[in-house]
């Protein structure tokens, strides 16, 4: 055996490392490689919205070459920024689809929630689709243009100083900082004047005033007090940096808003203080060091985010030691029992570049609900415009208005007003800058970038353009991000025929309302819109007539109410989490023939994923039957099904 596995090991260093049959020198080595690529989608960026726009689209049969500047992927939510995603603010509206199959995923594998090992579960969800081949520490610099379209990216890798060209038919551009903009798209960067689209949450504008970028810190409780000396050319802060100002933020109503979501929602605008005024406080300073919300070290937004990233990362630094320094050596000891573990080196930026669509959304939009015949996502997070000035601002850090959640994003803010090959998702949608503040968090992007890769597999499918789409294929678009598990606002899955005709139990029509999630009415009355089922219970279809079935798509319950799948806490300072108690681990799906005999076409003992969508050779059936053997809960716990469609 150990000789078998050893042969084995042999064969594939053979088939990773090339042998080299002389040394190699000046004479016959290349320093820099060049290497030509070709597919048919490029999708520049790697973090949540480039990663789900190259899997939504790898999983429909688009081949995808996946572009990313950094050595993981990830974005803001990697190991080297640690921002917590943030995304809808109220528990029936959070984003399911590839977003919520990335949270199950590092439920399982990292229950501590270590950061690199998330990272990990990002890249393994890349690896794993055979139609992606992904370019790490790959910086895309210049565009091959040919008329008005993208013909080819030119990229270089730092690490295997590789030169590479990039040929594709369409172009994603999930970078965050809209660098395909080398093509000649139109695109914005700053504030609009507020009478360009009636936007009454701006006061001012027509400049080039952005949010800034943040840098985090990570801490850990102590049973040794030991000393912290902040390096000299960190600011040094005292009592005296912070007394003027205020700690009271101002709570506002605004008539406009009119919104049936969460009780949450109870007020409309909240002005945030600035993170500084709760150095003031011992209590809010040990919260922030609790939860690791360090938000508020921010700057660089009357700068540019993009051209003075190295001024704007050092000025970070600067604050952050200094903001640590003042909080471990205060006289009043308030961070006595915690130690510095990490600080951050590279900044996460909100805000840079955002692309010019058919459409721009806006304030408007935002606050009346969204409602676009051609919707593709949703958001449900604040209009949260945080001042230019950032750390230094003596007044409010952030004025956070509260939209209708969810609120839809059309299909027309994805894809470019003049280079007709160029698609893009995250950050740098078509949208103002106050409609910007609320779409730009990363579990909207996520969502934002499954769309981006749908659309893209339906305009290479049918050789046209995602203006194209836009207009001839949106419903199909819309028919397959619901599939997907993406819930659409103001509109529900339609299920299957087969499902439709069958016969079940009263107890079990739920299933077919097309509403795979719990919900709350617009009288703010709970609906449960899935069936408990207890260990080794069925749900079962049966129908007059034989069907022919080819598959199943079922929708266990993930438990949306609790949040901490999300990066979002100090690792490794959590206790060990265990996945959702009442989804389904282990199933059989049953076939009935015609004599009545109960077959099994599939059964799973260890699933995690709250979307399964499962195909088996077509088999001709009286009933269909989902056995649900036990929940992650264990036997005495009942699992909650959404969806069981017979395909």
């Amino acid at each position: 055996m150990r000789k078998k596995i050893f042969c084995f090991l042999m064969l594939v260093s053979a088939a990773l490392i090339p042998v080299q049959a002389q040394m190699i020198t000046e004479k016959t080595g290349k320093v820099i490689t060049e290497v030509e690529l070709e597919s048919d989608l490029v999708v520049v960026g790697g973090g949540l919205s480039g990663l789900c726009a190259a899997v939504a689209a790898a999983r429909h049969g688009v081949k995808v070459i996946l572009v990313q500047d950094r050595p993981m992927l990830g974005g803001n939510t990697s190991s080297e920024i640690r921002m917590g995603i943030c995304g809808s603010r109220t528990h029936h509206t959070y984003e399911a689809g590839i977003m919520e199959e990335l949270q199950l995923k590092n439920f399982y594998y990292n229950p501590q929630q270590r950061y690199t090992m998330w990272d990990d579960v990002m890249y393994g969800t890349v690896v794993e689709e055979k139609n992606i081949t992904l370019l790490l520490n790959t910086s895309v610099n210049d565009v091959v243009m040919e008329g008005d379209r993208i013909a080819a990216v030119k990229a270089w890798n730092i690490n295997a100083y590789t030169k590479y060209t990039i040929k594709g038919k369409l172009f994603a551009d999930c970078s965050g900082d809209s660098i395909l903009r080398l093509s000649g798209a139109k695109y914005r960067m700053g504030r609009e004047l507020p009478s360009e689209f009636n936007e009454t949450f701006l006061s001012e504008g027509n400049d080039a005033h952005t949010m800034g970028n943040s840098i985090l810190m990570q801490f850990h409780k102590t049973d040794v007090d030991r000393p912290f000396y902040a390096p000299k050319w960190a600011y040094h802060f005292t009592d005296e940096d912070f007394k003027e100002l205020k700690i009271k933020s101002d709570v506002l109503k605004h008539k406009e808003i009119k919104t049936v979501s969460d009780k949450i929602d109870s007020y409309r605008i909240r002005s945030v203080v600035t993170g500084r005024d709760s150095l003031k406080l011992n209590y809010k300073i040990i919260h922030r060091i609790h939860d690791n919300n360090f938000w508020w070290c921010e700057f660089g937004g009357q700068l540019n985010t993009i051209s003075d990233a190295n001024e704007i990362q050092f000025e970070l630094k600067r604050i952050a030691y200094g903001i640590w320094e003042y909080m471990k050596n205060h006289p009043d000891k308030r961070a006595k029992d915690y130690e510095l573990d990490w600080v951050g080196s590279l900044p996460g930026k909100r805000e840079s570049a955002r692309y010019v669509g058919p459409y721009i959304l806006n304030q408007t939009d935002i606050m009346s609900g969204g409602h676009f015949s051609n919707v593709i996502a949703y958001g449900g997070w604040t209009l949260d415009d945080h001042d230019y000035h950032g750390f230094h601002n003596k007044g409010l850090a952030s004025t956070e208005y509260f939209p209708p959640i969810p609120f839809g994003i059309p299909f027309s803010c994805l894809y470019s007003v003049n280079v007709p090959n160029l698609i893009f998702a995250g950050r740098n949608i078509s949208a103002t800058h106050i409609g910007f503040s609320s779409t730009r968090v990363m579990a909207t992007c996520a969502l934002l970038g499954q769309a981006a890769g749908v659309g893209a597999y339906v305009a290479l499918r049918e050789n046209i353009t995602p203006a194209e789409v836009d207009k001839k294929y949106i419903a199909e678009v819309q028919s397959i991000l619901e599939d997907d598990d993406c819930m659409l606002p103001f509109r529900w899955r339609k299920i299957s025929d087969l499902t439709a005709s069958a016969k079940t139990d009263a107890k079990n029509e739920i299933l077919k309302n097309g509403i795979d999630r719990n919900w709350i009415n617009a009288d703010e009355t709970p609906q449960d819109n899935g069936v408990w089922v207890a260990s080794n219970e069925d749900i079962t279809y049966t129908w007059k007539k034989p069907v022919t079935i080819s598959g199943v798509r079922l929708v266990f319950d993930s438990n949306f109410v609790y949040r901490g799948k999300r990066m979002r806490k100090l690792e490794g300072t959590m206790e060990r989490v265990d996945m959702p108690k009442m989804m389904v681990k282990s199933f059989r799906i049953e076939s009935c023939d015609k004599k009545g005999n109960w077959t099994t076409l599939y059964e799973d003992t260890n699933n995690i994923l709250r979307l399964r969508k499962i195909s088996f050779a077509p088999v001709e059936t009286k009933g269909l039957r989902l056995v649900v053997v036990s929940s992650w809960g264990g036997e005495k716990e009942k699992a909650h099904v959404f969806g069981f469609d017979a395909l």
